[in-house]
């Protein structure tokens, strides 16, 4: 295709109609090829759902016997009658239907990806230690049908997306359509990549196209395939790979090197930059100019590529020095082409920027931007009338050292000049490079131990995160916004959610965690479970899912400062912020489960209480929620919700008088009275229910 570019060039050179003839016709041609990473994309997934309702039209598996380890009948089958605690079901088979009649019991809702699905949320519980501070979220679904409900509360919303997602090493770690794929399964890469795109896709839509990141760790087994997927979902993107230490014992591989590390693709939309922090000394290298060490002095004058005058003929001016300083008495305009020496000023010496060759050459800081840091105290002038001056300059980079506190100005110079000394202080400035090796990033000490021992005691995950590794990736894009929105939708055991909370603590900021899991149990404790007769949906086998083992008691945890069993968490946090587990954290977190809703009875306003938890989220998840509504309207803290419009003047009116309002909810399918309603709403922004939400579930996309 690049040949065939080549061509269509030089045919627009000879013939521009010709030319453009051809790209009309070609452009639909590259539309259906796909350039880049090439996978099978297969047939969309089927999760299996234990504990939601089965209803007439349900798609259904049946579960196998009780107490058996064979794998169930895998058709799916449809629903066509409830008759108390039966079912009949029919699914194709052959040129027939088959058609039997079941125990609900021993039938499991089955959600296709193909499917459209109308999500509510129900509440599970709360805890509350924030005062009026949003509250942190965690989602047990499956995360692809959070993240299409996501699509209607947080659409281009989103600060930062930190995920983990399985590596696919081969081990019984993840599952694509309820089945675990093994390391000997031929499509287990493409099953994996369509596995990813699928929810890349759908976190597109909710990242802020202008200012937002993209975090991904991965191992070796699949960062190659992964950095190409990434670069064809977010092509816009610049995409940046580091890799981390986070075992410094080595893992060991049979036959091969000990893995010590892992890699960090970061995604940053729009204008998001890494920006620079303060960070201990192992982050940065001591060779660096700008990296570590008392801020430097660089001269004004340019080296380098671009350093000629006529590069840049605004950069030529003179400089005229006080020699009983010596420091700068005035700064002349730039001199007009063909000028080459500065009038003189009395008892002054005016310096140009010439090279060493003699050549002439130019400032880096026109007049204007030199004159504003020169009253900065960011100008120092050396040297002698017999030797010649020198102007030296504090660059931006060496600036912030002064500025965030790393050095004390302790006066200034008979130029004006900073005069600096260090502060006692081990922590530095700067923006590291790709390769981190940081005590504090070992997964097994700040990790696994730290679950283990520590928040939940005795209780197994395997392989999470370090705390203080995930804290420190977030930190580089969201340290400047204190009200950033984060989302993790491989949320394991909690780690962002907990990571989030101290980057809270460290300035008081108010950013919140979404944190997406299921409670899917692992597949030795599966085998154990059936021997004991337990299958998904009995209390006694979703017990140890991981959402509701581990995930919720870590976060309940962590902001109580208690272990599940009431006991203080021992130990200490470490590093930028020191202080004991047991204080634990002025947040709040509210717990729901998604649910699947019926259309009609969502159109008919028959299902508010599973969608409210949806208006609370969209609203800014901040202090209470509508559970029900008595009358024609209520008003929580954030938003409000009319159902009945012949109340709307006391509803209006009512909204004026409370501060904080974010959205306002209008029941209605009548669009003219709904624009009546919205009109007179000033300020604050209005949402048509259900119009847009039904809207928003049927515009899901083909995945």
């Amino acid at each position: 295709m690049s040949r065939l570019s080549d061509l269509l060039r030089a045919a627009s050179q000879l013939d521009p109609q010709l030319g453009k003839d051809l790209e009309e016709e070609i452009q639909p041609l590259q539309k259906r090829l796909r350039f880049g990473l090439n996978f099978e994309r297969h047939a969309p997934e089927a999760v299996e759902l234990p504990g939601h309702k089965i209803r007439r039209a349900s798609k259904v598996r049946l579960l196998p016997p009780r107490g058996s380890l064979v794998r169930g009948d895998q058709r799916i089958w449809v629903v066509d009658a409830v008759n108390g605690n039966d079912a009949d079901i029919s699914t194709p088979s052959g040129d027939e239907t088959e058609t039997i009649t079941a125990s609900i019991a021993d039938l499991i809702l089955v959600a296709e990806f193909r499917d459209r699905i109308y999500p509510g949320l129900r509440p599970d519980g709360t805890v509350e230690r924030g005062d009026d501070k949003p509250f942190h979220t965690v989602i047990n679904g499956e995360n692809f049908h959070v993240l299409e409900q996501l699509t209607f509360t947080h659409e281009k919303a989103v600060d930062a997306i930190y995920i983990d997602p399985p590596y696919n090493s081969g081990a019984r770690d993840w599952k694509y359509n309820n089945d675990y794929v093994a390391g000997d399964d031929l499509y287990r890469h493409s099953k994996w990549l369509a596995f990813m795109e699928r929810r890349l896709k759908l976190a597109k839509r909710l990242l802020k196209p202008n200012d937002s990141v993209l975090i991904v760790t991965i191992d070796e087994k699949e960062y190659l395939r992964l950095g190409l997927l990434l670069e064809q979902t977010f092509p816009e993107a610049h995409i940046q790979m580091v890799s981390s230490q986070i075992n410094p014992a080595a893992s060991p591989r049979l036959g091969s090197f000990g893995r010590v590390d892992e890699y960090i693709y970061f995604v940053r939309l729009g204008t998001a930059m890494a920006g620079r922090v303060l960070l201990s000394r192992e982050w940065v290298s001591a060779k660096g100019r700008t990296h570590t060490g008392a801020p430097r002095w660089d001269m004004l004058r340019r080296s380098g590529s671009g350093a000629r005058r006529k590069d840049s003929p605004g950069g030529f001016y003179p400089i005229y020095v006080d020699p009983a300083g010596p420091r700068v008495a005035y700064v002349g305009d730039p001199l007009p082409a063909g000028v080459s020496e500065a009038k003189d000023i009395e008892d002054t010496v005016p310096v140009l920027p010439i090279r060493k060759d003699g050549s002439e050459g130019r400032w880096m800081w026109s007049k204007q931007e030199f004159e504003r840091r020169l009253a900065q105290g960011r100008v120092r002038i050396s040297g002698n009338r017999k030797r010649g001056y020198v102007v030296s300059i504090l660059k931006d980079g060496e600036y912030a050292k002064i500025v965030d506190g790393e050095y004390a100005p302790s006066g200034r110079g008979p130029d004006g000049s900073f005069l600096f000394e260090r502060k006692g202080t081990d922590l530095v400035r700067a923006t590291p490079g790709t390769q981190w090796r940081i005590a504090s990033h070992d997964a097994t000490q700040y990790g696994s131990r730290l679950l283990r021992n520590s928040i939940l005691p005795g209780r197994e995950f395997p392989f999470p995160k370090s705390l203080y590794a995930v804290e420190d990736a977030l930190r580089f894009f969201v340290a400047d916004k204190p009200d950033a929105v984060i989302l993790d939708f491989f949320a394991g055991s909690g780690t962002t959610a907990h990571a989030v909370m101290r980057l809270n603590k460290q300035d008081g900021g108010r950013r919140q965690c979404i944190s997406v899991t299921n409670n899917e149990v692992s597949a030795d404790e599966q085998a154990e479970l059936c021997r004991q007769r337990l299958r998904p949906g009995d209390p006694d086998w979703e017990k140890w899912g991981i959402c509701g083992y581990i995930t919720k008691p870590r976060i309940r945890s962590a902001i109580t400062g208690r272990t599940p069993d009431g006991e203080p968490i021992k130990g200490d946090y470490k590093f930028v912020d020191e202080f004991p587990m047991s204080d634990g954290f002025e947040e709040n977190a509210a717990f729901f489960t998604l649910t699947y809703e019926s259309k009609w009875l969502v159109g008919v306003d028959r299902a508010f209480a599973a969608i409210d938890p949806m208006l609370w989220l969209r609203a800014g998840a901040v202090g209470s929620r509508i559970d029900s509504i008595e009358g024609g309207w209520a008003i929580a803290d954030s938003y409000g919700v009319l159902r009945d419009l012949d109340d709307s003047a006391a509803f209006v009116e009512a909204l004026r008088k409370r501060d904080g309002i974010q959205i306002a909810y209008i029941v209605t399918d009548d669009e003219g009275r709904y624009q009546q309603v919205a009109d007179e709403i000033r300020g604050i922004a209005t949402v048509r229910l259900y119009e847009d939400y039904l809207r928003n579930c049927e515009m899901t996309g083909d995945f």
